[in-house]
C-alpha cells in the first residue's frame, strides 16, 4: 500500500492501526461486536459481552480457530436506547440478553442465515 500510493509505511501502518475497520490480523466470516459504551455497560452490557465469549470459546479481539467469527469489544455504538447493543454482521440488535445473544448466535455456530435485527417495537 505505502508504495502503491507513495506514502510512508510509518503512515500506512498508523492509519490501519488507527481505524477499528482495518485490521491486520485475518477477521472472521462473521463479526460480533459487543457495546461496552456507558449505557450499555450500565445495562449489564459485561454480562452479554462474557455470554458471547462463553459460546464463542474466544475473548474480544480474537477470531475462532476456524476463521468463523471474530469478536470484538467498542467502547460506543452510538445507539444508546437500544443498550445493551450487540452488531452482528452489520445488523443491530438492542436490549441484548443470553437468550437474544443464543438466537443469534445459533445460526451463525449452525452455519444458516441470520435472523432479522430486532427491533424495539418487536422485542415489546
Amino acid at each position: 500500500m505505502a508504495r502503491e500510493l507513495d506514502i510512508s509505511l510509518a503512515h500506512v501502518f498508523s492509519v490501519a492501526t488507527f481505524y477499528k475497520s482495518f485490521s491486520l490480523v485475518p477477521r472472521g466470516r462473521h463479526i460480533c461486536t459487543v457495546c461496552m459504551g456507558t449505557a450499555c455497560h450500565v445495562r449489564g452490557g459485561s454480562a452479554v459481552l462474557e455470554h458471547f465469549e462463553r459460546k464463542l470459546g474466544i475473548g474480544p479481539g480474537q477470531t475462532t480457530p476456524d476463521g468463523g467469527v471474530t469478536l470484538e469489544r467498542v467502547n460506543c455504538l452510538g445507539a444508546c436506547a437500544l443498550a445493551p447493543l450487540a452488531v452482528v454482521d452489520g445488523r443491530y440488535y438492542g436490549q441484548m440478553n443470553e437468550t437474544k445473544a443464543n438466537g443469534v448466535l445459533k445460526p451463525i455456530l449452525e452455519r444458516e442465515p441470520l435472523p432479522p435485527a430486532a427491533t424495539k417495537a418487536a422485542d415489546e
